[in-house]
């Protein structure tokens, strides 16, 4: 086995075509678990390739430094495992080298961030942060919002602050607004309400990190940051510019959502920022004329899921029109459910 530092882009599996090998080295891939995400190894980000010559099947694992001697203990027992038509299993475990440039930086005035987030648009992820940072507030903290959903900020709406600017301070810093004593900050209140965002993801960077970094925070105990969906190259670059102390994965139970909750995780976990846990929304809806529950988009499934990749459960947010009409009205005093965050597992 061998370790590095250079990181290996994605290769197509190898000569995994027809024979009785291959199809057994295809099954070995399926049964193996990546020791963190617990996904098979076949369909894992932490494998980047894989390949047959001569009977010696060759696997590149890529992971962040900091699970290096975990990766490096899970090459060496995949080592020693046996495979039908196969005479030895070598492993490289690559490491991403993160330069200077991309060392994590903390936000001033901020103890903690949180991230929310989730592999798709559509799944109440906005609607989420705003209930945590509700619940956090009404325990006590000190709560921060910044609406980093840069092509779709909606948290001025769902906070009642539409059509407001925030002003400049002394020291040349926006000052955040306050709704429900929670300091809020979004795109949304810079740009036209009605505009198109057509920035390219460098733009996009740019002016997310002034939002965190040029803005006034002070005294927040919590930072919640609704992160845009998806798992592309900015959400990558932020998790790895910016200090988060954890994130909450949210996700509705339908399996084609579940895909990319699971893409938010490992991706996560890649660059060293710890999952506090996933939230299933949506996961029921009730009749409000007859009672009778139903699984619109399934129900359990995100549970299912999170015990499956070893991650805290924290909550089950039901489809409630009470939810909808009180963002809409910008009003989240009148929030039902936000005790199940109060009960929940999430401890920052």
């Amino acid at each position: 086995m061998m370790t590095g530092e250079k990181p290996l882009h994605l290769t197509v599996m190898a000569h995994l075509s027809h024979t009785v090998q291959d199809s057994a080295v295809q099954k070995f891939l399926e049964d193996e678990k990546d020791p963190l995400s617990k996904q098979p190894l076949l369909h894992s980000n932490f494998l980047k390739s894989a390949e047959v010559k001569e009977k010696v099947l060759t696997l590149v694992l890529e992971c962040h430094p900091k699970d290096s001697d975990i990766f490096v203990s899970y090459a060496k027992a995949l080592e020693g495992k046996t495979i039908e038509g196969i005479e030895a299993i070598k492993t490289v475990v690559s490491t991403e080298k993160i330069t200077p440039s991309l060392e994590k930086r903390r936000v001033p005035g901020v103890k903690r961030i949180i991230a929310v987030a989730s592999g798709k648009g559509g799944v109440g992820k906005s609607t989420t942060a705003v209930m945590i940072a509700r619940s956090l507030e009404q325990q006590g903290e000190k709560v921060g919002l910044l609406d980093a959903d840069i092509y779709g900020p909606s948290i001025p709406t769902m906070l009642g602050l539409r059509g407001k600017k925030p002003e400049v301070s002394e020291h040349k810093k926006l000052i955040p607004l306050e709704a429900f004593n929670i300091k809020v900050m979004s795109i949304g209140f810079m740009i036209p309400e009605n505009s198109a965002m057509i920035w390219r993801g460098p733009m996009i960077q740019s002016a997310f990190l002034q939002l965190l970094f040029e803005v006034e925070w002070n005294g927040v105990d919590t930072l919640i940051l609704d992160l845009p969906p998806g798992t592309g190259d900015i959400q990558l670059t932020l998790a790895q510019k910016i200090h988060m102390d954890g994130a909450v994965i949210v996700s509705t139970p339908q399996d084609i959502a579940l895909m990319d909750a699971r893409r938010a995780v490992s991706m996560f976990q890649r660059v060293g920022v710890p999952i506090l846990g996933m939230i299933e929304n949506m996961s029921t809806f009730t009749c409000p004329h007859c009672q009778k529950e139903s699984h619109i988009f399934d129900h359990g499934q995100a549970r299912t899921e999170a015990e499956r990749l070893n991650i805290p459960f924290l909550a089950e947010i039901p489809l409630d029109i009470r939810i909808r009409k009180s963002l809409d009205q910008g009003e989240i005093e009148a929030l039902p459910h936000i005790s199940l965050f109060q009960k929940s597992k999430m401890e920052i």
